[in-house]
């Protein structure tokens, strides 16, 4: 597909610097955009995934939503590689995170996702772990090479909906303490 295509070749070129540096701006944008509580969620799937990973590890992020985030395990996202699971070491902030995977995801194969767990385990993260009975990218309905599953989806995304409605508009952590907000208004 011409768009898979363009995609997996701008995660090999790209450097890594400028995809954070893509979140980064994004972020800044949001906190001073009149609708923003202050309270930032990030949500990707596949490269998207891991790049939501990245952005999540911002300390004004206090939700991500990571589904079949691809390379995290390898290292391998971006012209040079990244550092993705090292920095995992170094915490989130605020940040609650759902990991999101297909236990048959042949992106991201049961050794490569124990090692995302497992460093996820090791560090202070609030984080939700879902294995699904499903390939990679099994919520995508268009272009799913026969993977999307309805049912499986519909349980994604309602895990994504519960965390943001609850960190982002209201602003209740899974610790009962509250998120500061800037001002009233929508979630970003």
């Amino acid at each position: 597909m011409p768009g898979t295509d363009a995609g997996n070749a701008h995660k090999l070129e790209k450097s890594i610097e400028a995809f954070d540096s893509d979140h980064r701006t994004i972020i800044d944008y949001l906190l001073t955009h009149k609708n923003c509580n202050g309270r930032i969620g990030t949500v990707g799937m596949c490269l998207g995934g891991h790049l939501a990973l990245r952005c999540a590890m911002e300390p004004e992020v206090i939700a991500g939503v990571c589904l079949f985030a691809t390379d995290v395990h390898k290292g391998s996202l971006g012209k040079d590689g990244d550092d993705s699971l090292a920095r995992i070491s170094k915490g989130f902030g605020e940040a609650e995170l759902t990991m999101v995977f297909g236990k048959q995801d042949n992106h991201v194969p049961p050794p490569g996702r124990k090692l995302i767990y497992e460093a996820l385990s090791e560090v202070d993260v609030d984080f939700q772990w879902l294995e699904l009975n499903a390939q990679h990218a099994f919520v995508r309905d268009e272009l799913s090479k026969g993977r999307y599953d309805p049912s499986l989806s519909n349980i994604v995304y309602q895990a994504m909906f519960e965390v943001f409605k609850r960190r982002l508009q209201l602003g209740l952590g899974s610790s009962g303490k509250v998120t500061p907000q800037k001002a009233p208004g929508p979630e970003c």
